[in-house]
């Protein structure tokens, strides 16, 4: 998936479709991940609705990557826009024993693997929607931006013949396509929608922090497949590379983001740990192929810091990012897309060299290009996207439902039933009460 590098192979390697196999589930297992980090972070009436518009991707989108999604993004390039190829269309013309061009794994694993990018890609926007969305809405949104904003930008990052691929664009596993994308999505349509109810006035603590300490976990784990597996095999060390700096910059951008935080705040956060640990993940994606792992270190601390400060900039500026998906995902993924011209090294994924290894700032320049034309196009579209939909069917659940919550609103549940436990409680605990109380009069 790295810009303009291609493997010499002709047949299939056992050891690289297991291996890539293994990376698709690992990927497919941050979604869930991630419904899990967003779910404790909201308030628990809308615990639900945050966990279904995580899995709602899994379905929607695995559907449409079928039909035309693997198509528009990997097939023929037209224009250096988008792609086509017609035996990709239903993956009716794709045969098992079809080796993927250049590399040494079958066509179908690469497509499955490249379905899971597509599926959290959306999936992390739900984040900056939180509380006051239709699920109906948001599905149909989901279809619409897949369509008309994913599968293009993966084909000009990743696809053969796309404008970023061929200007030399560095994103080893996302950077670009999923996490500005995504960021400047949710930008663009909490912008739309408006803030929540009692935005600003009202407190909106997460409601479990051991759900987002496992969410992150998750997340962690599965990103170690959706980092290495990118470079869709093991024969040069590039993937093994891209694993180690995976780890070293999570760990350094957690603790840059609560040392950050103990100095602004006065206190070391299980959420400012968990959120750190996802801006360095977030951060290594488009670098980690590029980099040294002393090039992780100040990679991912860098973005630890960048992404602590941007949280607060909603309260500043006044739009209601409720799980802060823009300042964690746009401001992590533009960071660490463009300093991948400063740290590039020469000696990962291609010779390219950044600013503080001779390179100089042409490859600065050239991730400017990439990061900046994804942001604007994804924000623009996102949004008319959402002002249609929002003059048509209603983005927005009524005021009275989001008071009550959404999870009944929409679902007609309720995550956590504390009826029996309730029950229970008052019918034993009075009785001895009272008891006590009666031996003390009489004595």
């Amino acid at each position: 998936m790295a810009p303009a590098i291609t493997l010499a192979a002709d047949k299939l390697s056992a050891a690289n479709t297991g291996f890539m196999l293994i990376c698709s589930a690992l990927v497919l297992i941050m979604t869930p991940g991630l419904a899990f980090f967003y779910g404790g972070m909201v308030r628990v009436k809308s615990t639900l609705n945050m966990l279904m518009m995580s899995f709602i991707s899994m379905g929607i989108v695995t559907i449409l990557w079928v039909l035309y999604g693997f198509s528009m993004a990997f097939g023929t390039d037209h224009g250096s826009l988008i792609g086509w190829e017609s035996d990709f269309v239903g993956w009716t013309g794709i045969d098992k024993a079809d080796i993927w061009s250049g590399y040494t794994i079958p066509v179908f694993v690469f497509a499955v693997f490249q379905m899971m990018f597509a599926i959290i890609t959306p999936a992390l926007i739900s984040g900056a929607i939180a509380d006051r969305v239709k699920f109906t809405a948001w599905s149909i949104f989901l279809v619409l931006w897949a369509t008309i904003v994913y599968f293009p930008v993966a084909h000009w990052v990743w696809g053969t013949g796309g404008w970023a691929f061929e200007l030399g664009v560095i994103d080893f596993a996302g950077g670009t396509a999923v996490h500005i994308n995504a960021g400047a999505a949710a930008l663009g349509v909490i912008l739309v929608i408006g803030k929540r109810v009692g935005f600003k006035k009202d407190p909106m603590r997460p409601h479990s922090l051991p759900l987002v300490m496992l969410g992150a976990g998750l997340l962690w784990f599965g990103w170690f497949g959706f980092n290495a597996g990118s470079w869709l095999g093991n024969d040069d060390g590039v993937g093994p590379l891209m694993f180690v700096n995976t780890q070293i910059a999570t760990a350094a951008a957690m603790l840059g983001w609560l040392l950050y935080e103990k100095i602004r705040h006065g206190a070391f956060t299980t959420l400012g740990a968990a959120s750190g640990a996802v801006a360095g993940l977030v951060a290594i994606t488009p670098s980690g192929g590029a980099v040294t792992p002393v090039g992780a270190i100040a990679v991912g601390a860098i973005a630890g810091v960048l992404c602590a400060m941007a949280v607060g900039l909603k309260y500043k500026f006044g739009y209601d990012d409720s799980l802060d998906v823009v300042g964690v995902h746009m401001v992590g993924g533009i960071a660490g897309s463009l300093l991948i011209g400063f740290f590039a090294s020469g000696k990962g994924q291609s010779d390219v060299k950044g600013l503080f290894y001779g390179g100089g700032l042409d490859q600065f320049w050239k991730q400017c290009a990439g990061v900046f034309a994804v942001l604007a196009y994804s924000l623009v579209a996102s949004a008319i996207l959402a002002f249609l939909l929002d003059r048509t069917i209603g983005m927005r659940v009524s005021e009275d439902e989001e008071i009550s919550g959404i999870d009944q609103a929409e679902h007609a549940e309720t995550a956590y039933d504390f009826s029996g436990a309730g029950g229970g409680a008052a019918r034993t605990v009075p009785a001895p009460v009272a008891d006590t109380a009666s031996k003390k009069v009489d004595a």
